[in-house]
């Protein structure tokens, strides 16, 4: 039987268990570990917006700070700066839903004044205890991630106990279920709230692809789950191959996540992960059968 949920964003509302739902990056940064540098000029990064959307899309997810290991942290003002003008005119000109990725609540609010209808946090609230108020206050779909790398200096963790869990994803659970039930007494609806287990976040390539295996282990949750297994570099290692070359690698990974349970990915390469999502459906959800 169908999923009859819905994961809910600031208007917009995604079937869940039907389909797959894809998510295109844009990383608006000079230093991402894939693309930095590639779309930080406006223009540029409106055009590769407008690509992703006519490549099959369903939402874009713009980000102005890298999170790649080894990343220089930036202020919110400068990230604010990098993110806002472009976000603006990529929900005026795509007609897409927008998510902002960013852990900084300031950024956060910004971004959905400026049209985001979804937040993608990489701390899952951790990082800026503000975070989930914004996403109450202004409606906005909250992702929260998993993330077993060091919090910025000057925050701290509201429940560390969760490392302390020997079982990957019995931590990973313990982890989001907790920024979960926070969320939600700061007012974010449950239906308003995905998880994403953090694939590349703290973990090896060999915990990457137990995460992968173990997916739906995560569904004890009751959110909806997404994943960003996109040229990672666990597929690197594991296949020995370059950033640029990871393409095969990540369609496998995209489809082992829906057959395990993801109802969102978030990718690079839009147009060949849309058709890895279609026909992974069509064999683990009946999905549509086109010819």
């Amino acid at each position: 039987m169908p999923d009859k949920r819905l994961f809910k964003a600031r208007g917009h509302a995604f079937a869940l268990g039907v389909r797959t739902w894809v998510m295109g990056i844009l990383n608006v940064t000079p230093d991402s570990f894939s693309d930095g540098g590639a779309f930080d000029d406006p223009d540029a990064a409106l055009a590769r917006a407008l690509a992703m959307a006519a490549q099959g899309a369903d939402i874009l997810d713009i980000g102005g700070e890298s999170t790649r290991p080894g990343h220089r942290p930036i202020s919110a003002e400068e990230e604010a700066e990098r993110v806002i003008p472009i976000l603006r005119k990529v929900c005026a000109e795509t007609g897409l839903p927008v998510s902002i990725d960013t852990s900084k609540a300031s950024v956060a609010r910004e971004a959905v004044v400026a049209g985001a209808c979804i937040i993608n946090d990489v701390r899952a609230t951790r990082a800026d205890p503000d975070m989930a108020r914004v996403a109450a206050e202004t409606g906005a779909g909250l992702i929260l991630m998993y993330n077993a790398t060091p919090l910025p200096e000057g925050s701290a963790d509201p429940d560390p106990s969760w490392a302390e869990e020997p079982l990957l994803m019995d931590r990973i659970v313990r982890y989001l279920s907790d920024s979960m039930r926070r969320a939600i007494l700061d007012g974010v609806g449950a239906d308003r709230i995905a998880v994403d287990p953090g694939i590349g976040f703290g973990v090896d390539a060999a915990q990457s692809c137990e995460i992968l295996r173990r997916l739906s282990a995560l569904s004890s949750t009751g959110a909806p789950i997404l994943i960003g297994p996109s040229r990672k570099s666990f597929i690197g290692t594991t296949l020995g191959l370059p950033v640029e070359e990871r393409l095969m690698g990540t369609a496998a990974a995209v489809a082992i996540g829906i057959a395990n349970g993801a109802d969102f990915v978030r990718v690079h390469d839009v147009r060949e992960m849309v058709r890895v999502a279609r026909m992974t459906d069509a064999i683990v959800r009946g999905g549509t059968v086109h010819g």
